[in-house]
């Protein structure tokens, strides 16, 4: 390895991502990390991240929270991950995370293997009532994504990057 291929970022001056939270940082995306996924997300209390209740067929993630908490909730249950707290959820099993309490969440996701972080989504649609995943559209240069039934095509839910 050369000196060239080490990369410094600082993550709070990242562009956001779209996303349902205040803030979303790929800062894999920003040093070219292959192997892993890495995103920092600051979500105000009741914010869900990323995109609702998913799963990763075949990818690990692990969920860091560095200030505020999280309520992750699983078909086994609810778990409340505070400040300091990691909590890992291995590949196929459903979940959603959502940011608690009365303060903003700063989480960091790690998640590997990369090529492997595709997340499917498995929600009600309110249009055919159907549990489906999402489809996804980047829209405006990728500042917006839509999500839209995967049974029906009603667009759902649209998201545009953090409001800083």
């Amino acid at each position: 390895m050369t000196d060239g291929e080490f990369r410094k970022v600082a993550v709070d001056d990242l562009p956001d991502a779209p996303n349902h939270t205040r803030h979303k940082k790929e800062v894999d995306e920003a040093v070219g990390a292959t192997e892993f996924g890495f995103n920092v997300y600051v979500a105000d209390p009741g914010q869900q991240l990323p995109w609702g209740e998913h799963r990763h067929p075949d990818h690990e993630e692990l969920l860091y929270v560095v200030a505020g908490e999280l309520r992750v909730e699983t078909p086994d249950g609810d778990y409340r991950v505070e400040s300091g707290e990691a909590f890992f959820v291995p590949p196929e099993a459903r979940q959603r995370a959502i940011a608690a309490g009365d303060e903003p969440a700063r989480v960091v996701a790690v998640g590997a293997p990369k090529a492997a972080d595709g997340a499917i989504i498995e929600e009600q649609c309110p249009e055919c009532g159907e549990e489906t995943d999402r489809d996804y559209e980047v829209r405006d240069g990728g500042e917006t994504y839509v999500l839209s039934c995967a049974d029906c095509g009603a667009e759902l839910t649209e998201m545009t990057a953090g409001p800083e």
